[in-house]
This record gives structure tokens, C-alpha cells and sequence, in this order.
């Protein structure tokens, strides 16, 4: 099974290549509910990487 690393900066070109997949696709009022999400999404994983760095920070502080 692939594991898959995904950085902010990934996901915003994901977010950018769906934006543009999707502007054809959806009405107005999917489109405003998934660019909605994405940035939830988006928020969420800075979220994440912000506390992976926060907790690696910690574990180096106390090997030392």
C-alpha cells in the first residue's frame, strides 16, 4: 500500500489543478461549498504539520 507525504505547498497546486477540473463542472453554489472545504482542508493540514513540527521540536529538546 503507497503511502502518501503531502506538503502545504502540494496541496495548494492540487487545490489550484482542481479548481481548475471543477469551474466547468459545478454550479456556482458547489463550487463556493468545495472551495470552502478545500481551504478547511487545507487549514487542517497546516494544523498537522505545524504540530508534527511542535512535537519533533520537543523530542529533540529532551534528547539533549
Amino acid at each position: 500500500m503507497p503511502t502518501y507525504l503531502s506538503s502545504v505547498s502540494d496541496r495548494e497546486s492540487q487545490t489550484a489543478w482542481v479548481n481548475k477540473l471543477t469551474k466547468s463542472y459545478y454550479q456556482d453554489d458547489q463550487q463556493a461549498k468545495l472551495m470552502h472545504l478545500q481551504a478547511e482542508v487545507d487549514s487542517l493540514l497546516q494544523q498537522l504539520e505545524n504540530l508534527k513540527h511542535q512535537r519533533l521540536a520537543e523530542t529533540n529538546q529532551k534528547e539533549e
